[in-house]
């Protein structure tokens, strides 16, 4: 089965992988998919969605493939350095986030671009895979708010499930394919935050936004799982670009403030 038309104008490597990988992912796991009418068709907008596992990374990208997009990642800038790897990434226009360093703010400048170009930029703004006991999302940083306030691009939530049966987050170092998992991927329609685009952008208008993201993100999760979410403690929206928590470390960055493609 051939993949979709692309809105987006992509490289040859790009266009090379999906036609590679787009027959092997529909054959490894089983989809739910549900929203794709949420995805726009044409234009920038930022991706936003939940952090389980490894696999993330593909199955948002098949998704948001599905419905004729060609997904740019905010990618560890580790991931450049690495042999082989490095030509991926650099050769399918991801971007790469120098954590810890000044120089994140490349990574936030490059997004705006990509937006301002058309592109799909995802984000994922807990910055790493969940460490919640019960998989629920962790505290949000601020990362696609501040994208989509500065550029006005519409940001759409996305909630994934099953993927942890996969690779469970931390614990799994090689996958579990069989039997075939069903993977979940729903799609909402962008957050609105019509009320903040007028005024600057600042720590409060950005924690206001993350919040409405993050709660959106969390109530599609909580129809893919068929539960509710445990009540939760203010979230954690630090406004500086390029600043987040690391399991374990206290001051670490992640992907200017909320990506990560494992």
């Amino acid at each position: 089965m051939a993949h979709p038309e692309l809105s987006e104008d992509i490289t040859p490597m790009y266009s090379n992988i999906i036609k590679g990988l787009w027959p092997v992912l529909l054959r490894t796991w089983r989809h739910d998919w549900r929203g794709g009418e949420n995805i726009p068709r044409t234009g920038g907008f930022v991706a936003a969605s939940n952090h389980l596992s490894y696999v993330d990374a593909f199955t948002l990208a098949q998704f948001l493939v599905a419905q004729g997009r060609a997904p740019r990642y905010l990618a560890k800038s580790a991931l450049f350095g690495i042999p082989g790897v490095k030509s991926v990434m650099t050769g399918t226009g991801q971007i790469p986030v120098v954590r810890g360093s000044s120089k994140a703010v490349h990574a936030y400048e490059a997004a705006l671009k990509a937006i301002k170009q058309g592109d799909c930029v995802c984000v994922l703004p807990e910055g790493t895979m969940t460490r919640d006991k019960d998989l629920w999302p962790m505290p949000a940083k601020t990362g696609a708010a501040r994208i989509a306030l500065s550029t006005g691009c519409p940001v759409v939530p996305i909630a994934m499930w099953g993927t942890h049966e996969v690779l469970y987050p931390y614990k799994d170092v090689a996958p579990r394919l069989f039997p075939r998992k069903t993977i979940k991927v729903y799609a909402g329609p962008p957050v609105d935050l019509d009320d903040l685009r007028d005024g600057p952008v600042t720590s409060e208008t950005l924690r206001i936004a993350t919040d409405r993201l993050m709660a959106a993100i969390t109530g599609l999760l909580e129809t893919a799982r068929g539960e509710q979410a445990p009540p939760r403690a203010p979230r954690d929206t630090g406004a500086d670009a390029g600043q987040g928590t690391e399991p374990g470390s206290e001051h670490s960055t992640e992907a200017t403030d909320g990506g990560e493609k494992s």
